[in-house]
């Protein structure tokens, strides 16, 4: 990872679409004092200070990641919490040891899905709460008349920019394969008219030079659909799936 990644992480927390299933999720952990709460995938400490605050002083903060780069931001960010540098298919904590967990858009690029969630499971408490919250990219749709063209930019978002591209929609069933009651899923839709704000997260120019240097769209034709999406009215959409699931007492 690098000091882009860093800012690209800042830049969606900090957007209103971010925000937006953010908060969601944090409200769905229901944070109380006293609660230790894992992170995984905690990046550069983005979402920290929210989970610090809802433990309060007698609770504890977890972060996990398996980026030195990324912990050493989270932890000059927020040195309250506890950093462990490792792996969502083996996490360096005790079994039943967290009262909390979550995972931010993780899921969709670890090796395993189904194991990094096992993992939640195993270090969390009877009676504990997971909240994971993950994109599908399939609902991806970028507005143009050249509709041939935008699908084709969708597809190769979901078939070869992103390992686990239909996660989101996978996450509840993933979490009773692994022993969790689910609670609640809430489909977030994410609306971007605003184009700045989109090409900081969806990177959409660089994305159209990718699929042509790959293949999957004409270098005439990408350069025409880039132009008038770009040119506005900006509309794009997808969807954030936030599923809350707990442990059985």
């Amino acid at each position: 990872m690098t000091s882009s990644s860093i800012a690209y992480l800042d830049h969606v927390a900090a957007s209103t679409p971010g925000r937006d299933y953010k908060g969601r999720a944090l409200a769905a952990l229901d944070l109380v004092p006293g609660n230790m709460v894992l992170d995984l995938g905690c990046g550069p400490g983005t979402d920290l200070a929210g989970l610090v605050a809802g433990v309060g002083p007698t609770g504890g903060v977890i972060g996990v990641d398996a980026d030195p780069e990324m912990l050493a931001t989270a932890r000059l960010r927020v040195p309250v919490a506890t950093f462990h540098l490792g792996d969502a298919h083996a996490l360096p904590l005790a079994d039943a040891s967290v009262d909390r967990a979550r995972a931010d858009r993780v899921l969709q690029h670890v090796a395993d899905p189904a194991r990094a969630v096992a993992e939640l499971r195993r270090v969390l408490r009877p009676g504990g709460r997971v909240v994971l919250a993950d994109n599908d990219w399939d609902t991806l749709v970028v507005d143009d008349p050249d509709l041939e063209t935008s699908r084709a930019y969708t597809r190769y978002v979901s078939d070869a920019r992103v390992r686990n591209a239909t996660v989101g929609r996978q996450l509840a069933r993933l979490c009773a394969a692994a022993g969790f009651v689910v609670t609640d899923v809430e489909a977030v839709t994410i609306v971007f008219r605003d184009l700045s704000v989109a090409e900081r997260i969806l990177r959409i120019g660089d994305v159209t030079g990718w699929a042509v240097r790959d293949g999957a769209i004409d270098a005439d034709r990408a350069r025409a659909w880039l132009a008038r999406v770009t040119a506005g009215p900006f509309l794009a959409s997808s969807t954030v799936f936030v599923t809350t699931a707990t442990v059985p007492d």
